[in-house]
């Protein structure tokens, strides 16, 4: 049974990255008018938690090069450490990460996987870019090599905290891998908040009532078809009770548009 239920586990894994390919671009749509600005604030030693294809990298502080070449300021981020439990993200994380001035190298402490190679280093001055297979939702399965880079200077969360097995875990794990005086910066799917909440920024518009209730109906079904997503979660306010910052500062936004941003407001 057990050679059975993996083979289950990379066909669901496969099935969402391939998915993924596509709907990650209506999401980036929808993200980007807020994460553009989150990303600037990045700096330092990075950990991505659950990166996926890290379409986002562009989004981070970038320099024109003397060769003419518009990459990530290796002046403002040290190193970069992507923590990504889904093999199949691989393909595309590497090339995007290359793409935007990193130089890739796999952990084969946790990718034993022949057929993903390191990047071929070709030119000086490349930031470092370890990718890195698990997630954060045990203190004591995180892998070794994220120990070894710690501690960061910034932490990062995109639209993966909703499907963390143990989200809660997650964040006390974020707090203790971040450096003293360092930054968590994070986009999460949220259930919607309740109408004229402060925190609110965008969406006023939007029956949030209406629209929780359509989370809690398709919730299960989502959470089959999003690989684990779950919609219902209310993620902004278990950061802000995770022990151990320094401050919170976040805001919700409710997302129209297609049918399914109304399924998908946002923390950040």
């Amino acid at each position: 049974f057990g050679g059975i239920s993996s083979r289950i586990a990379a066909f669901a894994d496969w099935a969402f990255s391939f998915n993924w390919s596509s709907e990650s671009k209506r999401q980036d749509e929808r993200a980007n008018p807020y994460r553009s600005q989150l990303w600037l604030d990045v700096t330092g030693k990075v950990l991505e938690l659950g990166p996926g294809f890290s379409s986002s990298l562009k989004l981070l502080p970038h320099k024109t090069t003397s060769a003419g070449q518009y990459l990530a300021n290796s002046e403002v981020i040290q190193s970069y450490t992507a923590l990504e439990p889904n093999p199949f993200m691989y393909g595309g994380l590497q090339k995007n990460a290359e793409a935007n001035g990193f130089r890739v190298k796999f952990d084969r402490n946790t990718i034993a996987d022949d057929t993903v190679h390191d990047t071929a280093v070709t030119s000086d001055g490349l930031i470092p870019f370890d990718i890195v297979r698990g997630t954060l939702d045990d203190p004591g399965q995180i892998p070794q090599l994220v120990l070894d880079n710690a501690p960061y200077d910034t932490v990062i969360t995109s639209f993966s905290l909703c499907t963390a097995k143990d989200p809660e875990a997650s964040l006390k794990n974020i707090v203790q891998l971040l450096k003293p005086g360092g930054t968590y910066i994070f986009i999460e799917h949220i259930r919607h908040p309740p109408p004229n909440d402060p925190l609110l920024v965008d969406g006023h518009d939007i029956d949030g009532v209406f629209w929780s209730r359509m989370q809690s109906l398709f919730n299960p079904l989502w959470n089959i078809i999003g690989h684990g997503c779950h919609i219902i979660r209310e993620t902004g306010k278990a950061i802000e009770q995770t022990p151990g910052w320094e401050s919170v500062d976040y805001r919700y936004a409710r997302i129209g548009g297609d049918i399914l941003s109304y399924f998908v407001p946002m923390a950040f």
